[in-house]
């Protein structure tokens, strides 16, 4: 009797476990879709004390130890977080002065403190069996006077001058320079099978060039991404022409800075670039936002200075970041709100002490982020903005997230009529939970200060009939068990 009881019961749970339930769709990720890790290789983590010679902690300007085997010890802990790309400094060798990659000495060989050609091709390797992908950054302005073609003098027209670093700067006129260059990048796409590039220096070689050497290193591997950074602004407007899918969206960061790093500031100025890349961008998905980068001083230095916590702080700017419609790329470091000024204090030897509060943040808004198709791909719509109180919508196929920013130091409440939704929708809070319904016609969103919510746009729920009818078969069959077995108990006694 027991054992059919059991069974009746496991089978009605598994009929209400079969209801369907409306799920998003699931569909093959693109670069739009990606989060993206930017870090140091030799300031990450130290994985193989073998190639540790002549390293010293001590020094900012010297090698500290960190390698590929230190990235691949630690891509569990990236994946964690929520990253599907890792993007690298510069790899290649370097001279005693370029731990950051930008001394080059040979373009066909890894830097020694780093690891072998073996070692980066086991983190390229590791790295896929994620599901994740790997940039790397290809400098293609200077070089270090210890380079092989600035010692042949057969090459002497290959350089242009030195830098005031007195690096010997590549002549972007040079036609066997650039052909050197894109086959370089070529060989290591033949290689390792990375899966794109970061180019940091791109307006120093014309247009054509980047045409050339997209053409070219994509004829390898057709979905390569090339993310340029520039300074100046004309290659920007011309950058998918150029062959390059997206940039470091330089004119974002400082609106964004500016908006999070304290209390009751407008967002108006980051919307407002936001709408013109509409114009300017053929598709602002592929472009790449961000706070920090090895070349500014830490953002979190700005909330330093502003005299507020950092923690607070960032979960804000953090949630605007995974929320926009731009590639998130999140410097190394952030996490644990590292501090920093120029270069190169903003370099430090990633220590890894859990801010444990943020790191759970960061975990639950990345996941967020990928399971809202919306958030990386859809439209975005300004629906209140006022002294640092926001609200957009993004949408995409019919999904819809409503996203809401308190950046002010009072509570907000904020009416958004039903007419900006769909109807019989309600809203369910994806970061602190609960549902909004509408109410006459209108959303009442309540924010406390200093905090944020992404709300998911979903069918009403009424009453679940088939749930509760389950759940009542469930007990019932229960208490019939109880029941007979009460019953057969008297009847021995009986007998």
């Amino acid at each position: 009797m027991l054992k059919k009881v059991l069974a009746f019961c496991f089978t009605l749970l598994l009929l209400f476990y079969s209801v369907p339930v409306h799920a998003a769709g699931v569909e093959e990720q693109d670069w739009q879709d990606q989060m993206i890790y930017y870090l140091i290789v030799d300031r990450f983590n130290n994985g193989d004390s073998s190639n540790d010679k002549n390293v010293n902690a001590l020094n900012p300007l010297g090698y500290q130890g960190g390698d590929f085997q230190g990235i691949i010890d630690k891509l569990d802990y990236l994946e964690d977080l929520g990253f599907t790309t890792v993007m690298l400094s510069p790899i290649f060798d370097n001279d005693d002065k370029g731990y950051d990659g930008s001394r080059i000495k040979d373009y066909y060989k890894t830097e020694e403190h780093f690891g072998s050609l073996k070692s980066f091709k086991k983190l390229v390797k590791e790295v896929h069996n994620r599901d994740m992908k790997i940039i790397i950054d290809f400098p293609t302005y200077q070089v270090s006077p210890e380079n092989s073609l600035v010692q042949d003098s057969a090459k002497k027209d290959w350089f242009n001058g030195t830098t005031k670093d007195q690096l010997p700067v590549l002549n972007q006129e040079n036609s066997q320079v650039k052909q050197y260059l894109i086959d370089a990048a070529k060989w290591w796409v033949n290689q390792t099978d990375i899966d794109g590039y970061f180019l940091s220096d791109a307006d120093h070689f014309p247009e054509s060039f980047w045409k050339e050497f997209s053409s070219t290193v994509k004829s390898k591997k057709s979905d390569l991404y090339l993310l340029g950074e520039v300074s100046s602004n004309s290659l920007i407007k011309n950058h998918e022409k150029a062959g390059f899918d997206g940039m470091m969206d330089h004119n974002l960061n400082q609106p964004m800075r500016d908006a999070f790093s304290n209390i009751n500031q407008p967002i108006k100025p980051v919307l407002d670039i936001i709408n013109q890349h509409k114009e300017t961008y053929k598709n602002a998905n592929l472009i790449g936002a961000f706070y920090d980068n090895p070349n500014m001083k830490r953002y979190t230095r700005d909330m330093v200075n502003n005299n507020l916590f950092p923690g607070t702080r960032w979960k804000l700017a953090l949630t605007y970041l995974y929320t926009q419609p731009e590639i998130p790329i999140v410097y190394y470091g952030t996490e644990i709100a590292v501090d920093g000024g120029n270069a190169p204090e903003n370099r430090q030897m990633m220590n890894f002490r859990a801010d444990k509060e943020l790191i759970d943040y960061m975990t639950m808004i990345g996941e967020i982020r990928q399971m809202q198709p919306a958030l990386r791909r859809g439209t975005m719509k300004t629906i209140y903005d006022k002294d640092g109180m926001v609200v957009f919508k993004r949408e995409y196929k019919g999904k819809i997230n409503i996203v809401a920013i308190n950046n002010t130091d009072k509570t907000q409440i904020v009416n958004i009529s039903q007419d900006k939704l769909q109807d019989n929708k309600e809203l369910r809070g994806l970061i602190s939970g609960g549902i909004e319904r509408e109410d006459n016609g209108v959303f009442k969103l309540a924010l406390d200060r200093e905090t944020s919510e992404i709300y998911n746009v979903v069918e009403k729920t009424g009453i679940n009939y088939v749930m509760i009818a389950v759940l009542v078969a469930i007990w019932v069959a229960f208490i019939l068990f109880v029941v007979t077995v009460r019953k057969r108990g008297k009847n021995k006694k009986v007998q």
